[in-house]
This record gives C-alpha cells, structure tokens and sequence, in this order.
C-alpha cells in the first residue's frame, strides 16, 4: 500500500506540466435533481446523476426529495426557476397544483428537463407533463394516453393499437443505434454502440408531440422483447423549453451496471448540457463503447491518466491488464500530433525509468511505446536491455524505433 502511494506521488508531480496543457471548464449551470420517490433505488441513484453532473465542470447539482409516501405533498414546493435543468428521478405520488403549475410554467419559458429512466412513468393523468415527456410506460397507461411509437425496418411507426403502455425483458447488454447522428447530445458518437446491463424499456406510448427519437434499440424475443426498434433517447420541445428523455440506467442498490456504463454516462452528461443550453461541449470520451463491446467505469468516472500510470507501474502478469488497455484507448483517442504523442511518450518513460515500477509494468510499457515512441525513449530502452527480465522486451521496442537502415 505504502509503495502504490508513493507512485501516485511521484506521477502526480510528473503530471502538473501534462494536465495544465488539458482544457478546463468552469461551472456555470445549476441543476436540480427531483427525487424522494420511485420504485428504483433512488437514494443511490440521485447521488450519482449529482456526481455525474458535477464531474463534468459544467454544473452544480441540488437534490430535492419530496416527502415520503402518504406524505404531505403540499410542502413540496421546489423553486425550478432557480436552475437551467431538472432532472426527474422520480415516480411517486402526484405533486401538489401549485407545484405542478410552477414546473409547467418553467418549461414554458425555456427551462431544460431531463426524464431518466422511471421518470417516463411518472403522473400518467398529467397531460402536460406527458407531453413534455413524449412516451411514457406503466401507470396503467394504454392506447388512451397515445400510441405506441417505434421503427419498423427503418420506418418510423405510429402504432394506436389496444395495449398495455410500458414493458421490458431481461436485464440484458443491447446495442443502441444513432437515429441522429447531427443533433448535439449523438454527434460524434458511433453509429452503434453496446450499452451496459439494462432494462430495456418497450411499449411505451404518449402523445409523442414535438418529439424526435435520437437513438433506438432492438428489443429482443429471445430477451423476452417486442422484436421491435424502441425508442432509448429522445428529444422534446415544450413552449420554449427542451427535454431530453433517457430511458436508460436502471439503478441497483449499489448504482449497478447500467449507470456504470461509459454510454449511459456520456448521453446523460451530454442530455443534460443540451437540455439546459441547447448545445453541447463536451468531447466524445475515449472509452465510449462500440458496437464491439460495452465500457463500464466501477467508480462512474473517467480514469485519469494518473491512476492508469500508477496501476501499471505495480502490475504483475497475474493480474488483469485493464489499466493497460485504458492507456491504450486513451492514447489513440487523445493524440493526434507529434506534440501531443510526445506529451504521453514523456510519462512512459518516466515509469520505464522508475526503480519502484515492477518489471511487468515495464514489459507493457515497451510495447506501447515500440508503437509510438521517438527517439527520447531509445536512452532508457538501452538501459533497460541490460536488465536479463527485460532484455527481449526492450530489444523488441528497440527494433521498431530503429528498423535497420
């Protein structure tokens, strides 16, 4: 323990000069969390949309949480008008007409929503707020609260069936498609990605007013699906006001797969941005998913480069090679120029000259930086090929920074 905090000694000092080269944002939109109620874990899941928010400099986040079921609803009495977004983390019992009007009232005159997950199944006898929210399940909807909305080879279907409104299979990874690959909260992001461990919500139905589905997903039969393309994120305009609704992050008591994913994370962050701005500025993250696979951050944060150096500098060739992996993702997304490959070649060698990082820490290293390496790193490579554990590493990276002539 002593030695891996060591490391993150040494590395936080080398890294001054590289994280002050980063962009900052400072903090300039204040959200609200509406909780207090639901069906879900609500008492993990708010405190991680806070951190989520906050996590990406842009805002601060409140929590709200009405009182309990069979409470007096009457005290709830949120001011909205004091924040650029609320996000809804909430299903529960009808709040009080004065609270309802002040929230209509602020969406009306431009303020932002984000509906996450349960939310969408939320006050099925509210008219506007189902219209702000575009499709909703369960509350005993049915086709007289609107149809079912949803593609069918390609083709966007307005379904008004008989049925019940809201439904879901297995818990289950599913790939989600980009239907908008230019609107803000998608743009940037892969055409298809594969999203963590979820419910994924089907047979919702609404008025759909105003509405554009930014992504979808296929609903399985053999995951007890519709065998249908759902809706996952959609877009709403209400008077002046912009909703994004995710149906994704089914939240465990301990947060859970769903909020961990990398794709869950980024669309909210970026949802909640839009909705409050009509924009987004955030950078597509380098662990985004792909269609070839989710991504999942335990910890619901980005790894830094930091953490990566100091887990690898004690690895061992028993253990995962997870950090390693994440390096590599990040290099590949982040550099693009000589100067900046130059800037993440300077903090390998740094741990390549370390007498504290273990010799599979090092192996891993050379073959990184065999790749993409200069001729700054051929003094330490010929150092380290002295070394009789790390002779056919070095060697090897040495080969391909100075291919013979």
């Amino acid at each position: 323990m002593k030695k891996i905090y060591l490391i993150l000694l040494v590395f936080a000092g080398l890294l001054t000069v590289f994280n002050a080269c980063q962009p900052k944002k400072s903090t300039s939109y204040k959200a609200l969390i509406v909780t207090g109620q639901n069906n879900h874990y609500w008492k993990s899941s708010s405190p991680i949309l806070q951190q989520l928010l906050e996590q990406t400099g842009l805002f601060t986040a409140d929590i709200a949480k009405s009182p309990e079921k069979g409470g007096d609803m009457n005290s709830f009495n949120p001011d909205f008008s004091k924040y650029n977004v609320i996000v809804i983390d909430y299903n529960g019992e009808s709040w009080s007409e004065k609270t309802k009007s002040a929230f209509v009232e602020y969406v009306k005159n431009g303020g932002g929503v984000v509906s996450y997950h349960a939310g969408d199944n939320s006050f099925p006898e509210w008219k506007e707020y189902n219209e702000m929210i575009g499709l909703g399940g369960w509350g005993d909807r049915t086709e007289k609260d609107g149809p079912y909305i949803y593609f069918k080879h390609d083709s966007l279907i307005t379904d008004s069936s008989a049925g019940r409104g809201g439904n879901h299979g297995k818990r289950h990874e599913f790939e989600i498609r980009n239907r908008n690959t230019e609107h803000p909260i998608t743009k940037g992001l892969p055409q298809r990605w594969v999203h963590g461990t979820d419910e994924l919500y089907a047979q919702l139905r609404g008025p759909g007013k105003n509405m554009e589905i930014i992504a979808s997903a296929y609903s399985d039969t053999a995951q007890n699906g519709t065998g249908r393309d759902e809706p996952i994120l959609m877009t709403i305009s209400y008077g002046k006001g912009r909703i994004f609704h995710s149906t994704l992050g089914h939240p465990d008591e301990d947060g859970g797969p769903a909020l961990q994913c990398v794709g869950f994370i980024t669309t909210f962050q970026r949802g909640a941005e839009w909705a409050a701005t009509g924009n987004v500025t955030q950078k597509i993250p380098y662990d985004f998913p792909t269609a070839a696979g989710s991504s999942y951050r335990p910890d619901f944060k980005e790894l830094t480069l930091q953490e990566d150096l100091a887990k690898i500098a004690q690895y061992d060739i028993s253990k995962s090679t997870k950090y390693f992996t994440d390096l590599q993702s990040r290099i590949r997304h982040e550099a693009k120029t000589a100067a900046e490959f130059q800037q993440f070649e300077k903090q390998l060698i740094k741990v390549l000259e370390s007498k504290e990082a273990t010799d599979d820490g090092k192996r891993l290293l050379l073959r990184e930086i065999s790749w993409m390496g200069s001729e700054l790193s051929i003094p330490i490579i010929h150092e380290l090929a002295k070394s009789e554990s790390l002779k056919d590493a070095a060697e090897y990276a040495l080969a391909r920074l100075q291919p013979t002539k």
